[in-house]
């Protein structure tokens, strides 16, 4: 898979099958995980493949649990959910949250179901090194026609994960994040409704323009458009950004 079509179609998805994934697939994908960049390559970091049904059955348990303790905050307008970004339009960001319930609701009611949880744990010095790898795990599951979803919401009944699941918590370690993991029954798209790079972008200072208006995503129709930078800046005696083209060896 060329590599603008993984970063530009990896979604989450909610809405998986239980078809098992194949354990040479599963080991593609963490090898792909351990080659993400990490601080001093310390690779402080372990991940955890669940797939035993009883041990499932139990975990949905507690993610129910979790995310309803989640709602619970949106519905009282706090957590991370209950407020748009700024700058973010309300009624669209109410929009998302109306779907990715929906999305949300089917993951937690078909949860035991899901061919394979995958935990991200660090240690106490981890940090943010294990999201490269989370993410160099969705990448190489896209590959795969794998999807999966990320989630947090277990950290709300963490001592408990941590128990079920035996992590050395004495010994610093803890859980980051949550891949839910399968073939999806949706489809593979461009991520929808992101703000352009020009509107969440500045230059050199925060809130000057970036120089470049991107209203399109620019895969796959014009990875390189005409009069946006392919490589560098040239700037006029005025400071005024101007965009230039070079040959890519990229396909259109």
């Amino acid at each position: 898979m060329e590599i603008h079509e993984a970063l530009y179609t990896t979604r989450m998805m909610r809405r998986l099958r239980p078809d098992p994934i194949p354990l040479d697939t599963q080991a593609r994908i963490l090898d792909a995980a351990v080659r993400a960049p990490n601080g001093g390559n310390t690779q402080r970091w372990h991940f955890l493949a669940v797939d035993d049904p009883e041990l499932k059955r139990a975990l949905a348990q507690l993610f129910r649990e979790a995310r309803a303790v989640e709602y619970e905050k949106f519905a009282g307008g706090t957590g991370p959910m209950a407020a748009p970004a700024p700058g973010a339009d309300p009624t669209q960001h109410a929009e998302t949250m109306r779907r990715i319930k929906g999305s949300g609701d089917y993951l937690a009611d078909h949860f035991e179901d899901v061919p394979l949880l995958l935990f991200f744990a660090i240690d106490d010095l981890g940090g943010a090194n294990i999201y490269p790898a989370i993410w160099s795990a969705l990448l190489a599951a896209r590959a795969e026609g794998v999807g999966g979803v990320m989630t947090m919401v277990l950290r709300n009944v963490e001592d408990r994960i941590s128990e079920m699941l035996g992590v050395p918590v004495a010994d610093g370690w803890k859980m980051s994040a949550m891949l839910a993991l399968g073939y999806p029954r949706g489809k593979w798209g461009v991520a929808a409704n992101r703000r352009p790079v020009h509107e969440v972008s500045s230059r050199n200072r925060w809130g000057t323009p970036f120089g470049v208006d991107v209203p399109e995503p620019l895969w796959p129709h014009d990875y390189l458009a005409p009069d946006l930078a392919t490589v560098g800046w040239e700037c006029s005696p005025a400071s005024s950004p101007r965009v230039f083209r070079t040959p890519s060896p990229h396909p259109r």
